[in-house]
């Protein structure tokens, strides 16, 4: 599946207008309220978009007007376009009753090589709900809504922020819910299992990396549960010990690498993954182990990571980074250009500049 290359959103609540391009990692960083949770919540809207769950995400928003820049009586409609190599999807949606959102127009296209201009397929207007699910079971040929369908079905969202006593990666997991991680690693265990039985090598990997930030951890006890064979919990081992340990023995910043490398390193990755704040909780070398998993991971996918720490900038080159300002009450987005920094790159970090406010990406 390809990549998304570009995204062109118009209209929606910070966001008055962008265009942006991506590469395999895409590091946001601005100042609390500029709007890269909103950025993050473009993607959001197109997962439930083509789950056909569009009315059910405006209702959860608080309708259209919540949704739309300053409201619906500023904003008339909320446009996106998005570009997945040679093949493209845009829509446009406007206010409608109940205070909620309908299609004005659905399109996609496609431009073949040699073509200077793409061809282009109207899905139609009035609807509810996208048109594309539909199109793509109408067809016996894949189609340009079956790409589109594709690529963005195949994005994921993770926050592992949650590591209270009630979370669900604490908690016993069922056995065989293993095909995927879950958005809040709630099925930690039983998708370890699967790759400690099916994918040694990665598993191997997850375990030398935890190790790196977490010394005295020896290995995962992954068993299903005596009781009930059908659950399984997060057990370990610690070196030197054969005291039994479970997830609530663990600090919130080993929980949290312990999710994030799993993510990272396993052996199939979703084609682009989101991620907010990982560096809640983590030490700092935790974090450089953290931005070297970044780059291993954007080396077979596309990573679009929203951040608060100097730490993981102090890491990053310019082409990285994505600063988000807010200006005229409203959230643009630029990527950092090298000659936006000059000399001073010579003798500071990344993150280092970014304290000093030498490119943006802080309080005003």
């Amino acid at each position: 599946m390809a990549l998304l290359t570009n995204l062109e959103v118009r209209g929606f609540k910070s966001i008055h207008e962008l265009s942006l391009n991506f590469c395999p990692l895409n590091v946001l960083i601005g100042a609390n309220g500029s709007g890269k949770s909103n950025l993050l919540g473009v993607f959001q809207l197109l997962a439930d978009l083509v789950a056909e769950n569009l009315q059910v995400w405006i209702a959860k928003q608080g309708g259209a007007d919540r949704i739309l820049h300053y409201g619906t009586r500023h904003t008339p409609e909320l446009a996106l376009n998005l570009r997945f190599g040679r093949n493209s999807y845009s829509c446009v949606l406007q206010p409608a009753a109940g205070d909620s959102l309908i299609f004005a127009d659905e399109t996609v296209a496609y431009q073949g090589p040699g073509h200077s201009r793409p061809f282009f397929e109207f899905l139609g207007s009035g609807t509810r709900e996208t048109r594309l699910g539909e199109v793509s079971r109408s067809q016996r040929r894949v189609t340009i809504a079956d790409h589109v369908l594709n690529s963005i079905q195949s994005w994921r969202r993770y926050h592992f922020h949650d590591t209270g006593s009630s979370a669900r990666v604490k908690q016993m997991a069922d056995l065989n819910d293993n095909e995927r991680l879950r958005a809040d690693a709630g099925n930690l265990a039983p998708f370890l299992l699967r790759l400690q039985t099916t994918n040694p090598d990665s598993y191997r990997n997850i375990i030398d990396a935890i190790r790196l930030v977490a010394p005295f951890f020896d290995d995962f006890d992954l068993r299903p549960d005596a009781v009930n064979p059908r659950k399984i919990q997060l057990t370990w081992h610690e070196k030197g010990s054969d005291l039994y340990m479970d997830a609530h023995s663990l600090s919130d910043g080993t929980l949290r690498f312990m999710c994030l490398a799993t993510l990272l390193l396993q052996p199939t990755l979703p084609t682009t993954i989101l991620i907010d704040e990982p560096e809640l909780g983590l030490h700092p070398y935790a974090i450089t182990v953290l931005v070297e998993l970044f780059r291993a991971a954007a080396e077979r996918s596309q990573l679009l990571v929203a951040t608060q720490s100097v730490s993981i900038v102090n890491q990053l080159v310019p082409d990285d980074v994505i600063v988000v300002d807010r200006e005229d009450a409203s959230s643009v987005f630029r990527r950092l250009q090298e000659n936006e920094i000059g000399a001073w790159v010579d003798n500071y970090a990344l993150g280092e500049l970014w304290e000093k406010n030498v490119f943006g990406g802080r309080p005003a």
